[in-house]
């Protein structure tokens, strides 16, 4: 059995003329411990099936299991717990909470994990420790995302789901958010899931998945994956 298992996963959004078919019949396994990149143009399906992985969104058809737990048989409850116990989310935009600082801004994550990473070490690991007590407005764009990947990493989740985690960053500092979850891949072990339209980022991943109008297109194993630091684009 897969670490995660997406199984027959169909979404739609709209009725009549507005019907729009996001996902039809994805079907994707992932194990313990893989990078996977979710490739795909605009409108292709990638961040609707990661919000679904992540238990944001609802599939109408199929399920996600995490280690053998279905996320469709989970009451509300369950399902926030699941979330606090398995996920991680880092989104392009940060999301940090203004008027707390960097140090504040990570434990939060803190406070959502029964078994939490110590905070100071983590914020160390981000090269982030000076900037501790600053606010996310005294940040720059990288200093914020490290944040925003503290605040998730810090919760110690089996799975990080990163939403386009370098579309607002430039080319030298997508780099260094990108090396930044390669270590924390083989540091904690994590899966890490990442969705983006830069096809250069498959190189780092174990597992590349292409995604097209909500079908996958091609969903293999990289033999030749890369260091962050090789990768150019």
């Amino acid at each position: 059995m897969s670490f995660v298992e997406i199984s027959g996963i169909k979404k739609h959004y709209g009725e009549g003329e507005s019907f729009v078919n996001v996902l039809n019949d994805v079907n994707i396994d992932i194990e313990k411990g893989e990078i996977c990149v979710l490739l795909g143009p605009s409108g292709s399906g990638k961040s609707t099936l990661l919000n679904i992985i992540g238990g944001i969104d609802t599939a109408d058809e199929g399920y996600i299991a995490i280690d053998g737990e279905k996320t469709e048989d989970m009451s509300e409850k369950k399902l926030t717990q699941y979330r606090r116990t398995h996920l991680g989310y880092v989104f392009q935009m940060y999301n940090l909470i203004p008027n707390l600082n960097v140090r504040e801004n990570i434990e939060v994550g803190a406070y959502l994990s029964k078994n939490p990473l110590d905070v100071d070490e983590v914020i160390k690991g981000l090269g982030l420790y000076e900037h501790r007590h600053k606010l996310p407005s005294q940040l720059s764009g990288g200093q914020q995302q490290r944040t925003s990947i503290g605040r998730a990493l810090v919760k110690n989740p089996d799975i990080l789901l990163c939403d386009e985690p370098t579309g607002a960053l430039d080319y030298k500092t997508s780099k260094e958010i990108l090396s930044l979850l390669e270590h924390i891949n083989k540091t904690y072990n994590n899966t890490i899931i990442i969705v983006t339209h830069n096809d250069a980022i498959k190189n780092m991943a174990d597992r590349i998945i292409k995604l097209k109008d909500g079908q996958i297109r091609k969903n293999y194993l990289n033999e030749e994956k890369m260091a962050v630091a090789d990768i150019d684009w």
